[in-house]
């Protein structure tokens, strides 16, 4: 029977798209036909391989990853995908599990650790969270890129200034320090608020610190 997850938490996340990486033919048709039915895009791969070779939009999305695989472990292949910037939450599923690599999986950023059999609803909800994850450290990255794009089209004597100002000196105190006339820097300070979209000194301060922020 189809689940209905519609107005809940476990809800689908819209143009989201989650990858399955099972040489288990019937568990990764299982898990894909699952999946797409509570409408969930699924795009399912027998190795490591078949997937690495694959264009990965910029879509919120999630790995389904059996532990043990023909050639490289699910274990190794999570060690690949983080040397190659691949982020996206992984759900480990495994028959064959233990403590030990499930803790390894853990530690190494995994999002969960699934044995075989699994309850299906657990797994939707699983994996619904991790979209929903994923959708947010996606919109977080975007907020940081576009701060980064428009800190960087300051000039240096106006992010001079805003640093300044953000450590909460007064014009004064700022013409002071860097031996420029006050008017001077209101001119630099006015021009470094607006590009960056700001009018208080707390909201200048939250732009700062996304500067810092790993998304």
């Amino acid at each position: 029977m189809k689940q209905d997850i519609r107005g809940t938490e476990r809800e689908p996340v819209p143009k989201s798209l989650v990858y399955i990486i099972d040489d288990d033919e019937h568990v990764r048709g299982g898990v894909a036909s699952l999946l797409t039915s509570v409408g969930i895009q699924v795009r399912a791969f027998e190795s490591a391989d078949d997937f690495l070779a694959e264009e990965l939009p910029a879509v919120p999305s999630c790995l389904i990853l059996d532990i043990r695989l023909r050639g490289s472990s699910g274990l190794v292949l999570q060690e690949e995908f983080l040397k190659e910037s691949i982020r996206f939450p992984i759900v480990f599923l495994t028959g064959h599990g233990d403590i030990e690599m499930s803790v390894k999986a853990m530690k190494a950023g995994a999002f969960d650790f699934m044995t075989k059999p699994f309850k299906d609803q657990q797994l939707i909800d699983t994996v619904a969270a991790a979209l929903r994850k994923d959708r947010e450290s996606k919109r977080n990255e975007s907020l940081v890129a576009d701060v980064r794009t428009t800190y960087g089209s300051l000039t240096l004597r106006e992010q001079e200034v805003i640093k300044l100002v953000a450590q909460g000196l007064l014009n004064k105190q700022i013409a002071d320090t860097l031996g420029v006339s006050e008017p001077t820097i209101k001119v630099h300070r006015g021009r470094a608020m607006h590009k960056l979209g700001v009018r208080s000194v707390a909201d200048l301060i939250k732009k700062l610190q996304q500067l810092t922020s790993k998304g």
